[in-house]
């Protein structure tokens, strides 16, 4: 795979030779057509073997940074199974992902053990926190991308997920680029896309806890333009309890369109289950994970880090 070209801005000019303007359809088609040819086909061809991913090799750190570029996303497959942090925080910096995201239910450190937590006397400060959220049980996660209900200040701009011990049966992902769903969006009907770029295109409601409002409302767009437009940045989630679309005939219709998209079974989905030595570094690609069941041995483990920064 070859990284997709992008069009270069004049000094001090606004996107508009960026692929993401809607009026221009001369830059959009030239992105479009090198994004299809140089596309992964199979989920094998994210996957990028490594010795040791706390020291990548310069061919290995070049692998995974044109799959990052191609697909915004690839797959390392390690030797290295250590229940550490540092693993999947050493492979990141060599990626330049540095400004991790503390968020509220990860460790000081800024990492998330994903694993089942069981709240309840006797469990570790936290722990009991945890268990209220579906990413620390066994259930199945729909379509999302990370930090969706996260003001612009602080999006999630990359994440790693590093698998220590998979689930003994269960535990998959599906993953999908979100350019992909935008040039699908954007074939479908353009008009989708402008509706999803609007400042109130969907409301995340309020956290609410025993001292008051954990977390305020987050109104903002699906589909935002980033990096002097060069790239495209998604907030989504498919659950329905935890999201409030505006009330217009062009996003309710896109919105749909999306759901229907991810739940298909178009060639710009890939399946894969990550197993222990193996992690996923992605620019927050849309994701899910199906239910799993534990062997309660060796329960499944894998950490989590969620950056502000973009790959590369």
């Amino acid at each position: 795979m070859s990284a997709v070209p992008m069009p270069r801005l004049a000094r001090g000019a606004a996107p508009l030779r960026s692929p993401f303007n809607l009026d221009d359809e001369d830059a959009y088609r030239r992105w479009r057509d090198a994004k299809r040819a140089s596309r992964p086909r199979r989920v094998e061809d994210l996957v990028v073997d490594v010795a040791d991913p706390r020291q990548l090799t310069a061919s290995e750190r070049a692998a995974l940074l044109e799959r990052c570029a191609t697909a915004n996303m690839a797959i390392w497959r390690s030797p290295v199974t250590a229940a550490d942090k540092d693993v999947a925080r050493r492979l990141g910096q060599q990626l330049g992902l540095h400004r991790l995201d503390a968020n509220w239910l990860a460790d000081e450190d800024g990492t998330s053990p994903i694993t089942v937590s069981v709240g309840g006397p006797g469990v570790a400060a936290g722990s009991g926190d945890r268990a209220a959220y579906i990413p620390y049980t066994d259930r199945p996660i729909k379509w999302h991308t990370d930090g969706y209900y996260h003001p612009p200040a602080r999006r999630i701009e990359a994440m790693i997920l590093y698998c220590v011990a998979p689930a003994r049966e269960g535990g998959a992902n599906a993953l999908m680029d979100p350019d992909m769903a935008y040039i699908a969006l954007r074939e479908a009907n353009p008009d989708w896309v402008r509706a999803l770029m609007a400042a109130d295109a969907m409301t995340i409601p309020e956290r609410a806890d025993d001292a008051g409002v954990a977390r305020p409302a987050q109104t903002g767009p699906v589909l935002s333009v980033t990096h002097a437009g060069m790239a495209l940045h998604m907030r989504y989630t498919a659950r329905t309890r935890s999201i409030e679309w505006k009330a217009d005939a062009a996003t309710r219709a896109a919105a749909a369109f999306l759901e229907r998209l991810i739940g298909s079974d178009a060639t710009t989905v890939f399946r894969t289950r990550l197993e222990a030595g193996m992690g996923l570094v992605c620019n927050n690609v849309l994701h899910d994970r199906s239910g799993f069941v534990d062997d309660p041995q060796r329960p499944r483990l894998l950490y989590r880090l969620r950056y502000l920064d973009r790959i590369g």
